[in-house]
């Protein structure tokens, strides 16, 4: 019997957002990797890794009790390549996390923390849905970067200004 189980449920809702996601990171130059639309903005660069490192928070969250934000080690792509290429890696243990977690396990506690301070804790099935939200929100100030450079933005959930799907 194929039991759907709510790691499932997220995975789908995961899915639904990654070709849009993935054709917004493919399109990232690094040569503006630097550029801020704003003093108070993060950095391009600094967005578009982002983005292409939340699936594996997914992971993360699911395999482990916590995330310290203080001993993660950023990614330094060298290309627009190595970025798309990240991202997919993190999709895929995302993807296989989510297949395998059990609906119990979801309800198991999870930690945030910030050299070993713990900033919050709560069960890990909020804390995914949370992140696919907070990458979808991401991605969206990501198409507004896009934009102020003249990126064409693709089509998300309907068509573009660049992209005309209908």
């Amino acid at each position: 019997m194929n039991q759907t189980t709510i790691g499932k449920t997220y995975l789908a809702e995961l899915e639904s957002e990654v070709t849009a996601t993935r054709k917004c990171l493919e399109r990232i130059p690094i040569e503006l990797f630097h550029y801020k639309p704003h003093e108070k903005s993060m950095e391009l660069g600094y967005l578009a890794i982002l983005v292409a490192e939340m699936p594996n928070w997914i992971t993360t969250m699911i395999e482990q009790p916590e995330i310290d934000l203080a001993k993660g080690q950023f990614f330094h792509p060298a290309s627009t390549d190595d970025l798309v290429k990240r991202f997919d890696e993190n999709i895929q243990g995302a993807r296989k996390a989510l297949t395998n977690v059990s609906n119990e396990a979801l309800q198991e506690p999870f930690s945030l923390k910030r050299n070993g301070q713990v900033l919050y804790t709560a069960p890990k099935l909020g804390q995914i849905i949370s992140t696919i939200n907070h990458l979808v929100h991401h991605r969206g100030q990501l198409t507004v970067y896009m934009r102020l450079n003249d990126i064409p933005v693709p089509s998300i959930y309907g068509p573009s200004a660049d992209e005309r799907t209908w």
